[in-house]
């Protein structure tokens, strides 16, 4: 099977680009990467995945990398393992990896690290994407750009299109998206359409507008999106390995479109086939859903090959609002195949894990911190051992939705306009 962990280096093909072809997922059909805008399979229409004649070692992300022109820092550090040698950039990636001690000590795991995606430019890792994906929109010769968002995706798109010149043209649901990443893509010049239906009917929307070739998909079906998304792996493997001498046992995170799922799971292949992860230390890949949106939990608790969609789907976690993840094809054998699993949470418990980062000095939206209550939940349940070494996912930073931030977080006091009221204030 194409999505096995241990699957082998395949032949490069006569269609390849200098070693890169992309192939589907479902029926192994193979298609040149930029002679024309495909985003789904022309015989079956299964996922694209896009392939390597050489997948890289750790060694060729360094300083001696066939690369000579990749910077020491950030997704294009990776250029080895992605399509072209530099992408249209802000630039991206390179995100701490945050120690939580007493948060560590809480929930009960041997070590706890937080890799913080809402650090990249536009505050959520969708950069890390759009770098790659704008990049590959400049080689087709496409003018203009669309997503469908719940939020951090068009405020992504909207900086990177503005970087390169080009038009942008966001599809978002009415009513639920946070205020933050409104004001991103409006003050980016993307074009905002709000549509009186939930994230998932703006993507139909979109994917019927590309079908048309009306505008350039830049959704996470598309391919290589996930190509810039998979460098969150690679760094995580690397910083941990170095801090620790060791990789993670798992990395939990939380689940939308299933898109860093696959990414993830796609670059922990790419190190197994080139020889530089043995398949005992890929960590096990755990996803995390809120309540009012866990198709993805939904299949893998019932052994499901697919997911089923949810029509109506709800939670104060905005940027995981999704009852269709495009993406489940590829992250559902990468959560199965690395001995992971899923798990839903509450909008109370996403609430309280937001506040228990606030207090180790980490901000993030809400649905960044259902990782953390994942993990919490699946401590608790004696799921995931005490023994282990875990890293949480958080994908977006606290002013994304700073109305949450505010709900979540102690109101302001009043006092007096003298110092002696307010000192007495604080001693009451």
């Amino acid at each position: 099977m194409s999505l096995a962990l241990t699957a082998p280096v395949q032949t490069e093909p006569a269609c390849a680009d200098d070693g890169v072809w992309l192939e589907c997922i479902e029926c192994g059909e193979q298609f040149a990467p930029f002679d024309d805008i495909r985003y789904t399979c022309d015989e079956c229409d299964g996922l694209l995945e896009v392939r390597y004649a050489n997948p890289p070692t750790f060694e060729e992300f360094g300083s001696d990398g066939r690369v000579e022109t990749a910077p020491d820092r950030g997704v294009w550090r990776y250029a080895a393992s992605l399509p072209f040698d530099e992408g249209i950039s802000l630039p991206e990636g390179d995100t701490p990896l945050h120690e939580v001690p007493r948060l560590r000590e809480s929930i009960g795991v041997n070590r706890l690290r937080i890799k913080h995606e809402g650090m990249n430019p536009t505050g959520a890792f969708k950069d890390r994407g759009m770098t790659v994906g704008v990049r590959v929109a400049k080689e087709l010769g496409v003018d203009r750009l669309a997503c469908a968002s719940t939020g951090n995706t068009s405020a992504a798109l909207a900086a990177y299109g503005a970087r390169g010149g080009m038009e942008t043209l966001v599809l978002l649901p009415k009513g639920k998206v946070a205020a933050g990443k409104i004001a991103q893509a409006s003050l980016h010049n993307a074009r905002i359409l709000e549509v009186d239906g939930n994230f998932d009917s703006c993507l139909d929307i979109v994917q019927d507008l590309a079908a048309r070739g009306e505008a350039y998909l830049l959704n996470s079906l598309n391919p290589f999106r996930l190509e810039g998304q998979k460098t969150i792996g690679f760094e995580i493997l690397e910083t941990f390995y170095e801090d620790h001498g060791k990789y993670p046992d798992r990395i939990v995170l939380p689940v939308g479109n299933a898109g860093n799922t696959a990414a993830l799971y796609k670059a922990f292949r790419e190190l197994v086939q080139a020889g530089s992860l043995d398949p005992s230390d890929v960590p096990k890949l755990t996803g995390v859903q809120a309540e009012g949106a866990a198709p993805m939990v939904e299949a893998i608790q019932n052994g499901a090959d697919e997911v089923k969609r949810w029509e109506h789907v709800e939670t104060r976690a905005t940027a995981i609002r999704i009852g269709n993840p495009v993406n489940a094809p590829k992250a559902l054998p990468g959560v199965r195949n690395t001995g992971g699993t899923a798990i839903s949470v509450t909008d109370d418990e996403i609430t309280q894990a937001q506040r228990d980062l606030a207090a180790e000095g980490v901000g993030v939206e809400p649905a960044s911190a259902a990782s953390v209550a994942g993990l919490r939940k699946l401590v608790s349940e004696g799921i995931v051992s005490t023994d282990e070494d875990v890293v949480c996912l958080t994908t977006g930073h606290l002013l994304k939705d700073p109305d949450a931030a505010f709900a979540a977080g102690d109101d302001p006091e009043p006092v007096p306009n003298d110092t002696d009221a307010v000192l007495e204030h604080l001693h009451s």
